[in-house]
């Protein structure tokens, strides 16, 4: 993979992330439209039917999604917090963190965000929140411990390229929109469920075959999954992009690519964060923090990774 500049790559991944983005709400709509469409299959010019129903309920859905959206974004740094186990790092507890941090933040004259702690041995970071205020780079015990000044140099800088260039702003956006696909399949996913119970009960107390009733439902069901995992790629490619154009901010920012290369190499050992049990916010780390798989299916396992693979990421910073 061929380096082209921090600020080809800032533009090539701003507009690729801005497409994505807009695709969350078409997704959605289009689902709604589908759902509608299969409710009607069976009704005279149900095409006309499904489109005028659609345009009625449109604004209440649009509606309904903002009241979620706006909840989750101000919950969000209470839920990552919550998610990860992380706490504030007193400046007393480790004046050797503040400082890296400190010195970074001013290089680029931006505020000095807040830094908190995991209190567990395996090394990992990740950067939160959506604005000056509450920017926060957030550190496991082990990372701290385990790099040198130089490697932890490198990855605070790489979590600061997260802040400034608003990735943690864009991935909490796309956290909250799968969010919202993951909850209407769940809960279609358990009415399905129920409803082809109680048809096998209704058919075996009768002794008659259930009719294709279900077939509505199962049609639905297929639908919204569909959308999810159509919502999964996007959010999981936005991750994806956005970790390379961060390795490249930190080399800007320390002009030592051996560093964050020598970094990667240690947190892909043992990047494991006990506390995180949520993908969601596993994407958020600069290495995702739980076991790897081996899988058959290589192809698959990669389409779904939060990130890109960590001996790419080196093979990259190896050209500088």
């Amino acid at each position: 993979m061929q380096y082209v500049g921090v600020q080809t790559q800032i533009w090539r991944n701003n507009r690729h992330s801005i497409i994505l983005l807009l695709g969350f709400p078409i997704l959605l709509l289009a689902m709604v439209w589908a759902i509608i469409l299969i409710l009607n299959k069976d009704e005279p010019g149900a095409l006309d039917l499904a489109n005028g129903y659609f345009v009625t309920a449109a604004p209440f859905v649009v509606g309904a999604i903002t009241i979620w959206f706006l909840i989750a974004w101000a919950a969000q740094g209470a839920m990552i917090r919550k998610a990860t186990g992380a706490k504030p790092l007193e400046r007393k507890e480790n004046m050797r963190v503040y400082n890296l941090v400190e010195n970074l933040a001013m290089s680029r004259g931006m505020q000095t965000p807040k830094i908190n702690i995991i209190e567990d041995d395996s090394l990992n970071a990740f950067a939160s929140g959506l604005s000056k205020n509450n920017y926060t780079i957030t550190l496991s015990r082990g990372i701290i411990d385990k790099l040198d000044d130089r490697e932890l140099q490198a990855v605070i800088a790489h979590e600061l390229t997260h802040i400034m260039n608003k990735d943690v702003r864009l991935l909490v956006i796309s956290i909250i929109f799968v969010g919202i696909f993951s909850f209407i399949a769940e809960g279609l996913m358990r009415t399905f469920l129920r409803s082809s119970t109680r048809r096998s009960s209704s058919s075996s107390s009768s002794g008659k075959k259930g009719k294709g009733g279900g077939g509505g439902i199962a049609l639905i069901v297929v639908v919204v999954l569909l959308s999810y995992l159509i919502s999964l790629l996007i959010r999981f490619s936005i991750s994806r992009k956005r970790e390379f154009m961060a390795d490249a901010g930190a080399v800007e920012l320390t002009k030592d690519p051996e560093a964050l290369a020598s970094a990667l190499r240690k947190i892909s050992a043992d990047p494991l964060i006990e506390a995180v049990r949520r993908d969601d916010v596993a994407q958020m780390f600069i290495e995702h923090p739980k076991k790897k798989k081996s899988s058959f299916f290589s192809f698959f396992t990669n389409l779904f990774a939060t990130h890109p693979p960590i001996e790419k990421r080196i093979e990259v910073l190896e050209q500088y």
